[in-house]
Formats: C-alpha cells, sequence, structure tokens
C-alpha cells in the first residue's frame, strides 16, 4: 500500500502546487470558477494515477506462430441439419453465419455411415463442403464486427470488407486425427457451447470445461469417417493458409469451397480465351 500511496500524494501535491501557482495567474474573477478550475485539475492527476487494464492492441500479443498444433484437443461431432436433444442444445438447422444453413448445404448431412458415401450423404449432393467444423468464437455479434477481432484474428487485415461479414467464416483448419492421419476442413458454425473465446481460438488458452468433456472442436461426418473415429476422439488442430493445402476429399463439393471455385474460375477463363481465339464470321 505505501508504494502505491506515495505516488498519490505527490500526484495532489503537484495539483496543489499547480493550483496555487494558477491562482495568480488564473484568468478567473470568482473563487467559484476558480474551484472549478482546480478541481478539473484534481481529476486530471487522479487519472494519471488509475490503475492500468490489458487490452490487446495487436494480433501479435495474443497469437503465437502461424500457426501452431493445438494438441490434444477432445473433438466431437455435429452435422446440419441435427435436431437439439441430449448434450446438443442448440439444432443446426442453421449456423451462426447462415440463417438458412440445412437448405444451402443441400439438406440433412446424415451422419449415418450406411447414409453416406465418399464421405458425402447419398441422398443428394452437397451444395458446400461436408468437410466442415465449428470453434467456440464467432467474430460477428448482432450485425456488426466484435470490438477485440480487429486485433486478435492473424488474417484479420487480409480479408476484412466490412463491418458485420465475418473473416472466419469458410477458412481451412488442418485436423491430425490419434493415427496420424491429416483432414482438411472448412470452419461453418461457432461452438461447442460457447462462441466468445478468442484465447483459445486464436491464442495460449485450453477449452473451457463443458458437458462433452472439454470439448474445444466440433468435425463433421465427413470429417469424422477420414479420420477414423466414432462420436467423440482428440485430435490436434490448427490453421493453415488455403495455399498449403493438397487435393483430397475435401477439394470435391461445395460453392464455398476454394477448389471448387478456382476450378470453376480456371474453366471460365479458359472458355473465354477459347473464344476470343476462335475465328470470327463476317456477314454483310
Amino acid at each position: 500500500m505505501r508504494t502505491r500511496l506515495f505516488p498519490a500524494l505527490f500526484g495532489f501535491a503537484a495539483v496543489f502546487a499547480t493550483v496555487s501557482s494558477a491562482f495568480s495567474q488564473s484568468p478567473y474573477q470568482s473563487s467559484s470558477d476558480f474551484a472549478k478550475y482546480a478541481m478539473k485539475l484534481r481529476e486530471s492527476a487522479l487519472l494519471k494515477i488509475e490503475p492500468q487494464v490489458f487490452i490487446p492492441t495487436t494480433g501479435r500479443s495474443v497469437v503465437f506462430g502461424r500457426y501452431p498444433w493445438k494438441t490434444n484437443i477432445v473433438t466431437t461431432v455435429f452435422w446440419v441439419g441435427e435436431s437439439a436433444a441430449g448434450n446438443n442444445p442448440v439444432p443446426n438447422f442453421k449456423s451462426s453465419w447462415d440463417a438458412s444453413w440445412e437448405s444451402n448445404y443441400g439438406g440433412f448431412d446424415n451422419p449415418n455411415p450406411a447414409a453416406r458415401r465418399n464421405y458425402a450423404p447419398v441422398a443428394f449432393t452437397p451444395r458446400q463442403n461436408p468437410f466442415y467444423f465449428a470453434l467456440p468464437y464467432n467474430d460477428v455479434t448482432h450485425g456488426t464486427t466484435k470490438p477485440e477481432a480487429y486485433q486478435v484474428i492473424p488474417w484479420f487485415k487480409d480479408t476484412f470488407e466490412r463491418p458485420g461479414k465475418s473473416v472466419c467464416q469458410n477458412r481451412w483448419i488442418a485436423i491430425r486425427g490419434h493415427n496420424g492421419k491429416v483432414c482438411y476442413a472448412q470452419w461453418a458454425d461457432c461452438g461447442p457451447f460457447r462462441t466468445d473465446h478468442w484465447e483459445y481460438v486464436f491464442g495460449r488458452e485450453t477449452p473451457k470445461w463443458n458437458i462433452n468433456g472439454g470439448a474445444g472442436l466440433d468435425v463433421s461426418p465427413a470429417v469424422r469417417d477420414y479420420l477414423g473415429f466414432g462420436t467423440k476422439d482428440v485430435t490436434d488442430w490448427k490453421f493453415v493458409e488455403f495455399r498449403d493445402i493438397p487435393p483430397g476429399p475435401w477439394s470435391r463439393y461445395g460453392d464455398n469451397n476454394d477448389f471448387v471455385i478456382n476450378s470453376r474460375k480456371s474453366t471460365e477463363r479458359v472458355a473465354k480465351e477459347t473464344d476470343d481465339d476462335a475465328p470470327r464470321v463476317i456477314t454483310r
């Protein structure tokens, strides 16, 4: 207490010294006006001795590496169209970023292995990547970007377009199973259970305890099947840049899939170049 009290007393002494000096030079004519002036000086001194609160100022202050593995993460399975039940209190007809997720995906992503083939549902061709996941952070709330998102998300400055548009949706991660296999998937929803734990998702913290054994990652049935586990397992994961992802079953489907998007652009470019090179027929 003494070490804190001395600066405070020194600050007040400085205030009164300033007040005394200012009295002879002050333009204030009445004692009432001068009292107000002295009070402002006192408040200014108090602000200087207020305790400091840590606020992230750059992504580098909270993010370590680009990007390290997060190891031994309890991982559970979820799917598009899943109903609320048991340890899943929120239905998955919509996601944190897509109010019509099931419809836009193409239907119910049936997790039953008998209803799947080549890591996709047999009932329909998915219109979004069936290799998807959820992490417990959402960078958008009430239609606007969260304040900390500007500082804690490593790729924020490179991808930000406008407030309220997520820079996390469709981002890729690598997921490593206990058998050593590595799968790649895109960020489609937020959870399990919370959407505010940036200290884990982008920093050094571990997942908070929850009713699913402290699960910190939800993955789709396609990821489950590729890595070869049941309803729950332990995996490692890390963010990856798209340019570093090899082709695989995760590159086949989806309007949101960078592999599919780039393939379509390439096809359109070749078609345009072929059309431009075609001979022109001039009629009169």
